[in-house]
């Protein structure tokens, strides 16, 4: 497979992003929001992140998405967050991967000193494994952080990575 091309979105691109969104918020094991977008909370929402960005493939089918924004306000706002989604066809082809470099240069180019992840669920092997190839620290673990969509909660993995 071609690499993705990684570029900011478009109104056009909303729908895909928000399936894509919603399939994780569904599932409960990896996002904390719990409510779908819809059309217009997703408009916002997209909009509101210092960078929100899509990976394409060839013909410009969105594969996946990241948003990009500060983990906090005033003396940590120097400090962004991020999260990521790649569709379920797209997954295992370097789309994750792409996303989140491209995500570290514009972290760089905004102003960011550190990207860093509050709550990677401990069971996203995955995404961990990704991380960590990428250079990303684990910080700890926070026991029981995260309320799985069954109820049950899992642990999460804050990670960090200097810009």
């Amino acid at each position: 497979m071609t690499a993705p091309a990684i570029r900011e979105y478009a109104p056009a691109d909303l729908p895909a992003m928000m399936a894509i969104w919603n399939t994780v918020v569904e599932a409960g094991d990896a996002f904390p929001q719990e409510e779908p977008l819809d059309a217009e909370s997703g408009a916002a929402f997209f909009a509101s992140q210092s960078r929100s960005a899509v990976a394409t493939d060839a013909d410009g089918t969105v594969l996946g998405l990241y948003i990009l924004h500060p983990n906090n306000v005033g003396r940590c706002g120097h400090i962004a967050n991020a999260s990521y989604a790649v569709s379920a066809a797209a997954r295992g082809r370097g789309v994750g991967g792409a996303l989140v470099r491209d995500c570290l240069a514009q972290a760089g180019a905004l102003g960011f000193r550190v990207l860093q992840f509050n709550a990677v669920v401990e069971s996203n092997a995955s995404a961990r494994h990704l991380y960590e190839k990428l250079g990303f620290e684990q910080l700890g673990t926070i026991r029981g952080g995260f309320r799985m969509k069954d109820g049950s909660y899992a642990n999460i993995c804050p990670y960090w990575h200097a810009l």
